[in-house]
């Protein structure tokens, strides 16, 4: 069996999310989906619409996605000690350098490959800073 792990915010759930947990429910044979916390999230992005208890309950409802849980508010590697991925699938868009977060997936005792989504979407609609745009924008009239 070979584990795949995916992690997001998946704030205001949108096409490009499923594309992306799809693509990597493609790479192994079970999806494990890591939902940021909205601690989390704040500090890289901007407060969450979505609270994260909601997040996350949409996520798991996803049929592609075996198991999801919340992230750590402490360490972002420390569910993959109980995860134990084959696999660490990170979005297109998403700021992480393959190669810095291999190294540091080795240095913490694990082998996972990590593999970057290329596909996506480019509709303005599968990104929820797009979706926030224009909802403002449709607000304003």
């Amino acid at each position: 069996m070979v584990r795949v792990l995916a992690t997001g915010t998946f704030d205001i759930l949108h096409p490009g999310h499923l594309l992306y947990l799809e693509e990597a429910k493609k790479l192994g044979d079970e999806l494990f989906v890591i939902v940021a916390r909205d601690v989390t999230v704040k500090k890289r992005k901007r407060t969450p619409i979505i609270q994260e208890e909601q997040r996350l309950k949409m996520i798991s409802a996803l049929k592609m996605v075996d198991k999801a849980m919340l992230g750590s508010e402490k360490d972002m590697y420390e569910l993959l000690y109980s995860i134990k991925p084959d696999v660490v699938a990170i979005g297109y868009d998403q700021a992480f350098d393959e190669e810095a977060l291999e190294k540091e997936l080795r240095k913490r005792g694990f082998n996972s490959e990590v593999v970057r989504i290329k596909k996506h979407n480019s509709n303005a609609f599968c990104k929820a800073e797009e979706i926030i745009k224009h909802i403002w924008e449709l607000r304003k009239g």
